[in-house]
Parts: C-alpha cells; sequence; structure tokens
C-alpha cells in the first residue's frame, strides 16, 4: 500500500512539474531564425565577409536545449555546427573571392524541430590578375614549350584559356588556381602567347583579364619536300606521267616522319622518305598535285600545277527534229566539237551510242544515228574513244511525244439561243502543248493553248439560230504537221419560249354547269416544256406537268359556279425562261335543263293564274247576263235583207268572239260562209282573249228610215240603245264591226263588237 501512495504521487509531481521528465525536453518555441551577411550583400574581393545565424527560442525549462545549425550554399551544405549555447552563430568567409558568391540559408534544429531562415545573396566581385609564364622562348618547328597560367588567391571551378596572337589555342578546367599547357608552333616567326581564365559560379560566370604576353620565337627547319613530274612540258591526254615526291636535309634524329602523295582529294601514294607514281595523263582529272611532308606539327608541302591538253573533247548528243514524236524518223548527232590534230587523226577518233542495243543505227557519217522514234522515253548516251582516251557524253532523254488525236466538239451546259455558252475541244490523247483553234464554218474564231493536263479548250459563242451552232468545228495541233478537226458541232439548242396562248374549249362565253372545261396552254419553243396553270388570287398553281410536245391540256370535268373565275398558264424550259399567258375569265352559267325547268315552272304559273282568272270572269258575267235587257228593232225590209241589231244593257258590253243567239230559230253563223267564219275567228283569236258572250235577240220591225243594209260588203249599222253611259260609252269601247248577213234570213241580226282601248277593262291575272 506504501509503494503504491509513493508511484501516485512520483507521477502527480511530474504532472505539475513540466521542466522536469519527459516533458521537460519539450517545454520552449522555436519563435524565429534569420540570417545575415556582414558586412554587406555586396563586396569585394578580399573582403572579410561572415554570416550570423540568430535563432529565436522561448523556453521554461531548467535544462539545456541543444541545438544544430547548418548553414546552405545554393542548396549545398558547406557548414554544421552543434551548439548548447543561446547565442548567435558566426560563420567566417576570410578574403572571400568571386566563388563565394552565391546564395545562403541558415537551418537549426531543436529536438527535432527545425525552422529554415530566408535565403541571403552575396555577391562578390573583382578577380585577380593571371600571370603567365613559358619555359622557353626560343624554339625550333615543331618543338615543344610548356605555358603556365596562375591566378593567385582564386578558388572554385575555374576555365583556362590560352591565346596565340589573340586567338584561342587552348582550354582547361581545372579546381586549382594555375593550369598548364604544351605547346607547339608550325609556323615559322614571332608568336605572342597570354592567358585568361573564368570563375563559374552558377548560374553565372565570371571572366578576369588578360594576363601579361610572352613572345616565343620560332626557327624554320631545313627541311622541304620536293615533287617532280614527268614529262614536264606539252602533256596530252593518254600520255604517262611519272611522279615523285622526297624530302631533303632531314636529320636522322626525326623521327615519325611521314610524305604523301596526292592529287587533288585523291590520294596516290605515302611513305616515310620517298613516294613516286605513274598514271595516264587526263584532262578532266584535276592538274594539281601535292608532296606533304609530316613531323609532328611540323608540316611542309610542295605543290605543282600539270596542264593536260585535250586529245578531243567531251562528246555533245543532239536530236533532230527538236521534237520527236512516237514512230517517226529520228536522227541522234555525237559530235567532240575539240580535237588535237597534231595527236589525233579524225578516223581515228570513234563513237558508239550507250546501250548497245538502241533501236539507232550509224549511218555512213561517223557519229550520226538514225531510226524510227520509239513508243515510250528512252536515254541515249555517246561513247566517244581514241588511244585509250573515253568519254562519255551527258546522257540524253529523248522523250517521243504523242500526236495529237482528233479532237471531240462539245457543249458544256446548255446551248440558248442568244445566249453566251462554252464549246468544249478536248483530244483523248496527245503531247503537251496543244493549240486548240474554233472554226465557224471557214472563219477562224479563237485559239486556246493547253500546256497543263487540267487545263481545258474552252470557247464562248453565241448562236441566233438552231442551225447555227453545226457550223462550229475544232482543230488540235501540236506539231507542225497538219492539224486534225473535228466533226461539225451537233447539239441540242434550246429556243426560248415565246408567249404562251390559254385556249378555252367549249368557247367563251358557252360554258355551262356540268361541261368538262379544257384549258389548252400552247407555246413555241424547245421541249420539254413544264407548264403550269393557276387560278387568279392563288400562288399555288392548279396542276404541273412537263412534256415534249409544245402544247398541253388541264381538264376541269363537271363545271360548276365556284369554277367562275380568272385562269391563266405559265411555262419554261431549258433556257429557264419563264413565259406566262393572258388572263382568261370564266363564268359558269346555269345548265339547260335547269333553264327549261324554270320555264316550265313559270309557263305552269301564268296557265294557272289564266284560268282562275277566266273562272272568275265567267262567273261575273252570269250574274250581268241575267241582269241584262236586249232590245232589237225591226226595220222595213231592204233590198239586201239587212237588219239593224240593237244592244241595250245595264252593264258593260263586252266584244266577243263567239256570239250564241238564244230563243232565234237559226244562228246567225249557221248559214255562214266557212271562209269568211275562218277570217274573223283567227283575227278575234289572235288579237283577243278568248271570252265567249251570249246575246238575246228580239225581232223588230224594219224602220225604213234607217240606211238600209247593203248586201256582200256593204256595210252593216249596228246601233246600241238604251246604253247608260250614252255615246261615250260607245266611244269607250271602239266601233262595231260589221259582219254579213245571209239574204235567206233578213231578220236575224249579227255582230262583233271589237275593243280597241283596254283602259275600262277589267286586268287579266297573269
Amino acid at each position: 500500500m506504501g509503494l503504491l501512495l509513493l508511484l501516485i504521487s512520483t507521477l502527480l509531481s511530474s504532472y505539475f512539474h513540466p521542466g522536469r521528465g519527459v516533458d521537460a525536453r519539450r517545454s520552449f518555441a522555436l519563435r524565429d531564425i534569420t540570417l545575415s551577411i556582414e558586412p554587406s550583400t555586396d563586396v569585394t574581393r578580399d573582403t572579410n565577409v561572415t554570416l550570423r545565424c540568430r535563432a529565436n527560442v522561448s523556453s521554461s525549462g531548467q535544462e539545456i536545449l541543444s541545438r544544430e545549425y547548418t548553414i546552405y550554399k545554393d542548396s549545398n551544405t558547406v557548414y554544421t555546427k552543434t551548439s548548447s549555447s543561446s547565442e548567435d552563430l558566426l560563420y567566417p568567409l576570410p578574403e572571400v573571392r568571386v566563388s563565394n558568391t552565391g546564395k545562403y540559408k541558415c537551418k537549426i534544429n531543436i529536438d527535432g524541430t527545425n525552422k529554415t531562415s530566408r535565403a541571403k545573396k552575396l555577391t562578390v566581385t573583382g578577380l585577380s590578375k593571371p600571370v603567365l609564364h613559358l619555359n622557353k622562348g626560343v624554339v625550333s618547328e615543331g618543338e615543344e614549350i610548356t605555358a603556365k597560367c596562375t591566378v593567385p588567391g582564386e578558388t572554385g571551378s575555374i576555365f583556362f584559356y590560352f591565346y596565340e596572337d589573340s586567338k584561342e589555342i587552348l582550354e582547361k578546367q581545372v579546381i586549382s588556381n594555375q593550369a598548364e599547357a604544351k605547346l607547339r608552333f608550325s609556323s615559322v616567326g614571332i608568336h605572342k602567347i597570354h592567358c585568361a581564365y573564368t570563375v563559374l559560379v552558377t548560374p553565372d560566370s565570371f571572366k578576369s583579364e588578360e594576363s601579361n604576353t610572352v613572345t616565343v620565337s620560332v626557327k624554320e627547319l631545313p627541311i622541304t619536300a620536293v615533287l617532280e613530274i614527268f614529262p614536264k612540258s606539252k602533256i596530252y591526254e593518254g600520255d604517262q606521267l611519272h611522279i615523285l615526291c622526297t624530302v631533303r636535309n632531314i636529320l636522322n634524329s626525326f623521327e615519325s616522319v611521314h610524305l604523301y602523295l596526292s592529287q587533288g582529294n585523291q590520294l596516290l601514294s605515302s611513305g616515310d622518305n620517298k613516294v613516286n607514281h605513274s598514271m595516264i595523263a587526263l584532262a578532266k582529272d584535276p592538274g594539281a598535285f601535292e608532296c606533304r611532308f609530316e613531323m609532328g606539327d611540323v608540316v611542309k608541302i610542295n605543290s605543282e600545277m600539270v596542264s593536260v591538253t585535250e586529245l578531243f573533247s567531251v562528246p555533245t548528243l543532239t536530236t533532230s527534229p527538236a521534237e520527236v514524236f512516237q514512230n517517226e524518223r529520228m536522227t541522234l548527232t555525237c559530235k567532240s566539237e575539240i580535237s588535237a590534230a597534231e595527236r589525233l587523226r579524225r578516223e581515228e577518233l570513234t563513237y558508239t551510242l550507250d546501250p548497245p542495243d538502241s533501236p539507232l543505227h550509224r549511218r555512213d557519217s561517223i557519229g550520226v544515228f538514225s531510226g524510227n522514234a520509239l513508243q515510250y522515253d528512252f536515254n541515249y548516251t555517246c561513247v566517244a574513244q581514241a588511244k585509250g582516251i573515253v568519254k562519255h557524253s551527258e546522257t540524253l532523254t529523248v522523250r517521243p511525244k504523242v500526236a495529237v488525236s482528233t479532237p471531240k466538239i462539245s457543249v458544256v451546259g446548255r446551248a440558248i439561243i442568244g445566249q453566251p455558252f462554252k464549246i468544249l475541244c478536248q483530244s483523248d490523247f496527245g503531247s503537251l502543248p496543244i493549240n486548240y483553234t474554233l472554226w465557224k464554218d471557214y472563219d477562224q474564231v479563237s485559239t486556246i493553248t493547253v500546256k497543263q493536263l487540267v487545263q481545258q479548250a474552252l470557247f464562248t459563242a453565241t448562236v441566233t439560230k438552231p442551225d447555227e451552232i453545226s457550223k462550229y468545228m475544232c482543230e488540235a495541233q501540236n506539231r507542225p504537221k497538219a492539224a486534225p478537226l473535228s466533226k461539225r458541232l451537233n447539239a441540242t439548242v434550246i429556243v426560248p419560249l415565246t408567249l404562251p396562248t390559254l385556249t378555252v374549249i367549249p368557247h367563251l362565253p358557252e360554258i355551262s354547269e356540268g361541261d368538262d372545261l379544257y384549258l389548252i396552254c400552247g407555246v413555241k419553243g424547245t421541249p420539254p416544256v413544264t407548264f403550269k396553270w393557276y387560278r387568279a388570287g392563288t400562288d399555288q398553281p392548279l396542276y404541273t406537268n412537263t412534256s415534249e410536245r409544245s402544247s398541253m391540256d388541264y381538264q376541269v370535268p363537271g363545271l360548276s359556279k365556284e369554277h367562275s373565275g380568272t385562269y391563266y398558264c405559265e411555262a419554261h424550259n431549258r433556257a429557264n425562261n419563264v413565259v406566262r399567258s393572258d388572263r382568261v375569265t370564266i363564268e359558269v352559267r346555269l345548265a339547260l335543263w335547269k333553264k327549261a325547268m324554270i320555264g316550265g315552272f313559270c309557263l305552269l304559273t301564268l296557265s294557272v293564274l289564266v284560268v282562275v282568272c277566266v273562272l272568275c270572269f265567267r262567273s261575273k258575267r252570269g250574274k250581268r247576263e241575267a241582269a241584262a235587257e236586249l232590245s232589237v228593232k225591226p226595220s222595213s225590209p231592204k233590198s239586201d235583207d239587212t237588219l239593224t241589231v240593237n244592244l241595250t244593257h245595264d252593264t258593260e258590253v263586252y266584244n266577243a268572239a263567239t256570239v250564241r243567239v238564244d230563243r232565234a230559230d237559226v244562228s246567225v253563223w249557221s248559214e255562214r260562209p266557212p271562209e269568211a267564219a275562218n277570217d274573223e275567228e283567227s283575227s278575234v283569236v289572235s288579237n283577243e282573249p278568248d271570252v265567249e258572250y251570249t246575246e238575246v235577240v228580239h225581232p223588230r220591225p224594219v224602220d225604213p228610215a234607217r240606211v238600209p243594209l247593203r248586201k256582200g260588203t256593204d256595210t252593216v249599222y249596228s246601233e246600241l240603245q238604251n246604253s247608260p253611259h250614252g255615246a261615250a260609252d260607245l266611244h269607250d269601247y271602239g266601233s262595231v264591226e260589221y259582219a254579213e248577213l245571209n239574204s235567206e234570213q233578213p231578220e236575224i241580226n249579227h255582230h262583233r263588237p271589237e275593243v280597241n282601248n283596254h283602259q275600262d277593262l277589267p286586268v287579266p291575272v297573269d
């Protein structure tokens, strides 16, 4: 129990005293760390510079903190130190150099806690002047000397440069402040040597000033190279040349000696002390020969130009004619323009064609070959040969041309009268260039030269009549010979449409309901023609059709009143011209059966009205006759047996076509001649309505005082008595018609009154 209490007290003591135990090591705060450069960030060489690293740490413990410092230059560690002191870390840079230029940082680590300062850049300017030393001042050609360039006090990565007469001859990189170089001089004379250096500080570099200049005198060695060529003068092609290369005044003490004999870039031979070479002289080869002596860096050269006269020049190969066509005769001529007559006879120079299986054969003349050209390209080379000298001409490629074929002439697009159109003239094969000529009959219109495959010979023409297009022909030519001529141009010429005419069947105005209407649209022009029919007021056509004929109809079966309106038609063909006809107004009338029905109905109605009127009239007349009084006065008989009839009544008097005599023995019309009766009846019927009258006749004595009646056609007098209206009534009703009486019945009187004025008559009902 006592041990447990001791343990608990120990734990509580550790908890309430953080400066002790494990927690004591963690009782600090690393607040900040800074790096400073003293005396300045920009200094000159040989300045003593100090880097000061200061850490700001807060601590509550009694134990000493261990601090680990690290100095970085351009991310590379340059210094590390562990200290338990709270004082600043000082890192000295005595007598700084340009190599000390860079970015510096300071880092501190306390018990695993790190802190790094911001970077500070130190810039050091100024380089020391280099010093050059040579081990010899006078040397011979090829002799080696030692040059040493020293830069006191400089550090870092240094590049040394050695110069001869201001030209850089050597570069060397070292990590020390001095460099040595082995130098040799191949030319005789005075040479000036100096050095310089560059300090590399990534990413910059700093170059020093030049060192002192040291003079070296180079003496010439007595060694010479000797070149000899035989023969020495007037060398012709085919001559044998002998060439010798040697060296003089060479000492036995020299080693590594070499001789080289060359002609241009071609090495002919090489050796140690003596070199020779034999060859055939050729004019085409470079005439410069060189003998070269090398001993280390010492080089001695002797060269000589050799002039070689040509026996004959390089042949040239030409063809005739210049433009060769397939299977046509051609000639190749091979000839050397220049030949050495003093060394070469004409018959010694021979010419051949390469390849040997050429289809051309040599003629009697030297260098002339002839034959038929092939149908494909062929390469020819001329070979001239004499005294072992062989020369080849440049390769001549003969490309036989293809004669142009008979051209074909056609129209591109459409040929429309009065409008420009394109005519294409084209051959199926033929070598370019081809001259195409357009002819109209025998007159030349124009010429086009086709030089490329994509080019076409297109001509512009215009015709005013369809048959005029056949006058055009085309000619193609690609060689001086006669040019083939095409056939005459055969193409459809589109005639623009004339204004269409719109014909109506049946003819206007004889168009009635139920008829079949035909609207015929006719034009003149080239088919096919597209016809369209329109009704005024609408944009959409009633009917559209294309025909190969010049006219077409549009049928409207079973016309009705709704089909009345204004119509027109349009037409167009491949000339793309739209023409429109005049407008035609169509009025659809009633059908004949409808007219007949209406007429019959009207007649029926009129007949009914007439019957009704007649019935009404008869009913009224019956009433009037019952009250009428008829008085007949007899008169003395006359020789002409006439009677005077007096009709007296209280009502109106009407004319009658038929007179019936009641209570009489004999009818007035019974004995009348038929012809007279017919005449009177026809007269009455044609002028008056069919109204029947009834008269009562009373025999009366004859009045001798009256004017006697006459027989035959004599005038018969009638008298109306007891009229309530008097003479005025008689006047209004017209005169009394006279009639002939039969002599066998003198006592019977008859009359037919004729009404001339119908103002007082009752109006009939229609």
